[in-house]
């Protein structure tokens, strides 16, 4: 048998267990391998963004690994502040510029052991960004929250975010260069080497001239917002925002700030697709608006579905959206949900052309609005988690947009007492519920919801978490894609028809 054979399949399967990320995509190979084993992934890597500036913000993390069979005994996770260095940027472009070197500071966070969330928390503007890291039993479906709340000034209200894993491309349509909008891009390098990025702006009219956005570097273990009306002169409200990494990887999470309608993080949507699902719209949502972006040459005409309570509803008004190629459109869906749980469900009229799409959130009237933002999504899949949350205040949503589907969702341990409770649900074909999760038993502290796919069609969901301080109705708004912990590890067997070939 060619050793160099045998050497490459062991390596494909190896590093599957180890990143999670490695797929069997050659048909030659599947014949030679025979069939994937389903294992747990052995290490994953989330970045959390430095929460805030203000000096009156409080920011809250939650940890939390789901419990997997088959992850044996070892493995440990933290999170860690990441070393910030200048990176030569203009003053005018980083919110860190002159702060100069810092020494890794302890863990922020420590879990001790999968099935109980582990909590820390920090207050004023100068928590870092933090480099998350899990091994062993620790590493399947890790999920890190970072939840910030900020009582005063630009982007007052309620700031959520999950933290994230290290990619090489993003897309985020729903940032803003706005008069009342303040916009950052958080990048976060957590490796050993520099990464260098592109950022690239998308308006009404296509490419936004931003050449100050070309080859930023970031420096090792560091983290460097980045302002977004620093890189263009243009003041646009609705503007996508593509992350490209040219060399290396970062996490990419854009923090945006509204003069009077509060503000959130704005995370990444779902890869390009010719359909996509934006889940959880509170029921009381006073305003909606669907932002979205085709980087095809050709137009994408979209049918828009309102997924509510009681099946699939087309917005009158807001039939079909109409996206032109390299350009960002908008459109203000208003009261869209009228009082009932509901998710935005997009599909081609005609041929199917790749689009990103985000909603952006408002509750609350006059000058007592809040916004948060909704990401297209992938489905639950198998698994998907979300930490942080009360027994008062939190809201899960979840959506059936093609099939019925049912669902397992456990509350898990509270992070200070309780134990685990499960439930199973049945979402119906083109609805959106918003269910009545389980709470831990003899709760003390926050818990974390995890869902898993049992049977039927895709389901999609979001959680909502809730805080009403004096008067304004603080919110944040979470989705539960699939937590990609486990991996297809192919067998290697020894085939000596190779040879021959």
């Amino acid at each position: 048998m060619n050793r160099t054979t045998l050497s490459l399949l062991a390596g494909t399967a190896a590093l599957a267990a180890v990143t999670g990320f490695a797929t069997l995509s050659s048909p030659q190979a599947a014949t030679t391998a025979g069939m994937a084993a389903e294992l747990p992934v052995e290490r994953t890597s989330l970045l959390c963004p430095e929460p805030s500036t203000s000096e009156v913000a409080e920011t809250s993390y939650t940890s939390f690994t789901p419990v997997t069979k088959n992850t044996g005994n070892d493995g440990k996770a933290e999170l860690k502040a990441a070393a910030e260095e200048s990176d030569g940027q203009d003053q005018s472009q980083s919110k860190n510029k002159g702060k100069g070197k810092k020494k890794a500071a302890k863990p922020v966070l420590t879990p001790k052991e999968p099935g109980t969330p582990v909590t820390g928390d920090t207050s004023g503007g100068d928590a870092p960004a933090l480099v998350g890291t899990a091994e062993g039993k620790f590493a399947p479906g890790w999920t890190v929250q970072e939840t910030t709340e900020v009582a005063a000034g630009a982007g007052r209200g309620l700031q959520g975010v999950n933290c994230s894993a290290p990619d090489t491309e993003f897309w985020f349509p729903g940032a803003s260069t706005a008069a009342d909008r303040t916009d950052y891009v958080h990048l976060t390098n957590p490796d050993d080497s520099a990464a260098v990025v592109d950022i690239e702006l998308y308006g009404k009219d296509g490419a936004l001239d931003s050449s100050l956005g070309e080859g930023i570097t970031v420096a090792p273990h560091s983290s460097d917002p980045i302002l977004l009306s620093t890189l263009t002169e243009e003041k646009q409200e609705d503007l996508t925002v593509h992350v490209n990494v040219r060399s290396g990887r970062v996490g990419a999470a854009v923090q945006a700030l509204d003069d009077k309608l509060g503000g959130d993080w704005l995370a990444a949507s779902t890869d390009p697709s010719g359909s996509l699902v934006l889940p959880g719209i509170p029921k009381d949502a006073t305003a909606v608006r669907l932002v979205a972006y085709t980087p095809s040459d050709s137009d994408a005409d979209l049918k828009v579905r309102l997924a509510s309570p009681s099946g699939l509803i087309t917005p009158a008004g807001n039939e079909t959206l109409h996206v032109k190629g390299g350009m960002t459109t908008a459109v203000d869906l208003g009261d869209v949900t009228r009082g009932e749980a509901g998710s935005l469900v997009l599909t081609p009229t005609d041929d199917s052309v790749p689009v990103v799409a985000a909603l952006r959130v408002v509750r609350g009237k006059g000058a007592n609005q809040e916004t948060a933002f909704i990401p297209a999504t992938r489905p639950v899949g198998t698994r998907a988690t979300v930490a942080d949350n009360s027994a008062k205040g939190s809201t899960l949503s979840l959506t059936a947009p093609t099939r019925t589907a049912t669902v397992k969702v456990t509350a898990s341990a509270g992070s200070e007492g309780g134990e685990a409770v499960s439930k199973t649900f049945t979402i119906k074909a083109g609805t959106t519920q918003n269910i009545e999760a389980p709470t831990p038993t003899g709760l003390k502290g926050t818990f974390a919801l995890t869902v898993e796919h049992v049977s039927g069609g895709p389901v999609y969901g979001a959680r909502t978490l809730a805080a009403t301080e004096d008067g304004v109705p603080g919110f944040t708004i979470q989705t539960l894609p699939d937590d990609r912990g486990m991996v297809a590890v192919p067998e290697a067997d020894e085939d000596l028809s190779v040879l021959q070939k």
